[in-house]
Protein backbone atom coordinates (compact mmCIF):
# COMPACT_ATOMS: atom_id res chain seq x y z
CA UNK A 1 0.00 0.00 0.00
CA UNK A 2 2.92 2.61 0.96
CA UNK A 3 4.57 1.80 -2.19
CA UNK A 4 1.27 2.59 -4.15
CA UNK A 5 0.88 5.57 -2.05
CA UNK A 6 4.46 6.75 -2.94
CA UNK A 7 4.05 6.18 -6.77
CA UNK A 8 0.94 7.99 -6.66
CA UNK A 9 1.59 11.07 -4.17
CA UNK A 10 4.73 11.55 -3.93
CA UNK A 11 6.62 10.47 -6.76
CA UNK A 12 6.06 13.73 -8.78
CA UNK A 13 7.58 15.83 -6.58
CA UNK A 14 10.57 13.90 -6.55
CA UNK A 15 10.45 14.06 -10.16
CA UNK A 16 10.03 17.48 -10.50
CA UNK A 17 13.38 18.66 -9.00
CA UNK A 18 17.10 16.60 -9.88
CA UNK A 19 19.67 16.19 -7.47
CA UNK A 20 18.21 17.45 -4.47
CA UNK A 21 14.42 17.89 -2.67
CA UNK A 22 13.97 21.24 -2.07
CA UNK A 23 12.01 22.56 0.69
CA UNK A 24 9.09 23.81 -2.06
CA UNK A 25 8.80 19.77 -1.80
CA UNK A 26 8.76 19.00 1.60
CA UNK A 27 10.15 21.28 4.33
CA UNK A 28 11.08 18.08 6.17
CA UNK A 29 13.52 17.80 3.48
CA UNK A 30 15.49 20.88 4.04
CA UNK A 31 14.80 20.44 7.62
CA UNK A 32 16.63 16.96 7.93
CA UNK A 33 19.70 18.49 5.61
CA UNK A 34 20.04 21.00 8.01
CA UNK A 35 20.34 19.03 11.13
CA UNK A 36 21.85 15.96 9.82
CA UNK A 37 24.73 17.80 7.18
CA UNK A 38 27.73 17.03 9.51
CA UNK A 39 27.20 13.38 8.61
CA UNK A 40 28.42 14.05 4.90
CA UNK A 41 31.33 12.63 6.73
CA UNK A 42 31.06 8.87 7.54
CA UNK A 43 33.84 9.54 10.53
CA UNK A 44 31.37 11.72 12.11
CA UNK A 45 28.82 9.18 12.22
CA UNK A 46 31.12 6.51 13.97
CA UNK A 47 32.55 8.99 16.48
CA UNK A 48 28.96 9.81 17.42
CA UNK A 49 28.43 5.70 17.73
CA UNK A 50 26.84 4.78 14.44
CA UNK A 51 28.00 1.41 13.58
CA UNK A 52 27.48 -0.22 9.94
CA UNK A 53 24.94 -2.78 9.22
CA UNK A 54 25.46 -4.67 5.86
CA UNK A 55 23.56 -2.96 2.69
CA UNK A 56 20.10 -3.33 2.11
CA UNK A 57 18.33 -4.22 -0.83
CA UNK A 58 14.95 -4.10 -1.92
CA UNK A 59 13.33 -7.17 -3.60
CA UNK A 60 11.50 -4.58 -6.27
CA UNK A 61 14.95 -2.96 -6.90
CA UNK A 62 17.10 -0.41 -5.79
CA UNK A 63 18.77 -0.07 -2.28
CA UNK A 64 18.72 1.76 1.15
CA UNK A 65 22.33 1.50 1.12
CA UNK A 66 24.63 0.87 4.23
CA UNK A 67 22.98 2.00 7.53
CA UNK A 68 24.81 3.14 10.24
CA UNK A 69 23.03 2.65 13.31
CA UNK A 70 23.16 4.13 16.58
CA UNK A 71 22.12 1.91 19.37
CA UNK A 72 21.45 4.59 22.23
CA UNK A 73 19.08 5.81 19.77
CA UNK A 74 16.86 2.80 19.45
CA UNK A 75 17.16 2.81 22.72
CA UNK A 76 15.69 6.20 24.07
CA UNK A 77 12.16 5.90 22.34
CA UNK A 78 12.84 9.71 21.33
CA UNK A 79 12.28 10.94 18.00
CA UNK A 80 14.68 14.00 17.62
CA UNK A 81 15.58 15.69 13.88
CA UNK A 82 19.21 15.76 14.76
CA UNK A 83 19.71 12.48 16.46
CA UNK A 84 18.46 9.86 13.62
CA UNK A 85 18.79 5.92 14.54
CA UNK A 86 20.16 5.83 11.09
CA UNK A 87 22.45 7.31 8.71
CA UNK A 88 22.44 5.68 4.88
CA UNK A 89 25.29 5.77 2.45
CA UNK A 90 25.71 4.71 -0.98
CA UNK A 91 29.29 2.83 -1.18
CA UNK A 92 31.18 4.04 -4.66
CA UNK A 93 33.53 1.98 -6.66
CA UNK A 94 36.45 3.82 -4.83
CA UNK A 95 35.38 2.95 -1.20
CA UNK A 96 33.92 6.22 -0.51
CA UNK A 97 30.72 6.25 1.57
CA UNK A 98 28.31 8.82 0.12
CA UNK A 99 25.03 10.14 2.00
CA UNK A 100 22.26 9.67 0.95
CA UNK A 101 19.70 9.30 3.42
CA UNK A 102 18.96 9.19 7.58
CA UNK A 103 16.53 6.65 9.32
CA UNK A 104 14.26 7.37 12.06
CA UNK A 105 12.86 4.31 14.03
CA UNK A 106 10.26 4.48 16.98
CA UNK A 107 8.78 1.31 18.83
CA UNK A 108 5.62 3.09 19.85
CA UNK A 109 3.50 4.48 17.35
CA UNK A 110 1.88 5.87 15.40
CA UNK A 111 4.81 7.84 15.14
CA UNK A 112 5.64 11.09 13.49
CA UNK A 113 8.37 13.66 12.66
CA UNK A 114 6.44 17.53 11.99
CA UNK A 115 3.24 15.86 10.70
CA UNK A 116 4.87 12.90 8.20
CA UNK A 117 3.80 10.00 9.57
CA UNK A 118 6.10 7.11 9.75
CA UNK A 119 5.65 3.34 8.24
CA UNK A 120 4.94 0.40 10.23
CA UNK A 121 7.06 -2.36 10.18
CA UNK A 122 5.24 -5.45 11.64
CA UNK A 123 7.42 -9.04 13.15
CA UNK A 124 8.56 -10.95 12.22
CA UNK A 125 11.04 -8.85 10.12
CA UNK A 126 13.77 -8.97 7.84
CA UNK A 127 16.03 -7.03 10.66
CA UNK A 128 15.12 -9.11 13.29
CA UNK A 129 13.52 -6.55 15.31
CA UNK A 130 10.10 -6.19 17.24
CA UNK A 131 7.26 -4.09 15.26
CA UNK A 132 8.28 -0.36 14.39
CA UNK A 133 7.84 2.58 13.01
CA UNK A 134 10.25 4.21 10.34
CA UNK A 135 11.08 6.95 8.16
CA UNK A 136 13.15 6.89 5.61
CA UNK A 137 13.81 10.87 4.36
CA UNK A 138 16.05 10.72 1.48
CA UNK A 139 17.54 14.22 1.78
CA UNK A 140 20.82 14.05 -0.37
CA UNK A 141 20.03 11.82 -2.97
CA UNK A 142 16.92 12.39 -4.82
CA UNK A 143 14.34 9.46 -4.96
CA UNK A 144 12.13 8.76 -7.83
CA UNK A 145 9.74 6.81 -5.36
CA UNK A 146 9.15 9.68 -3.17
CA UNK A 147 11.35 11.24 -0.58
CA UNK A 148 9.97 9.16 2.33
CA UNK A 149 10.14 5.68 0.65
CA UNK A 150 11.98 2.46 1.95
CA UNK A 151 14.09 1.79 -0.98
CA UNK A 152 15.39 3.94 -3.90
CA UNK A 153 15.63 2.97 -7.82
CA UNK A 154 18.62 4.87 -8.16
CA UNK A 155 21.43 3.88 -4.93
CA UNK A 156 22.86 0.39 -5.23
CA UNK A 157 25.17 -1.90 -3.34
CA UNK A 158 27.07 -3.17 -5.83
CA UNK A 159 29.99 -1.59 -4.09
CA UNK A 160 29.53 -2.73 -0.85
CA UNK A 161 31.96 -4.55 1.24
CA UNK A 162 30.73 -7.85 2.68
Amino acid sequence: MKTLFAALVLAPLALAAPGLCHSNDSPLVDHVRTANQRFSDVAVAVAEGYAPIPCASGQQGGAMGVHYVNAAFLKDGVVDIAKPEAVMYEPSADGKMKLVAVEYIAFKGPAALEGQLFNFTGAPNRYGLDPFYELHVWAWKSNPAGHFSDNNPDVSCAFAKP
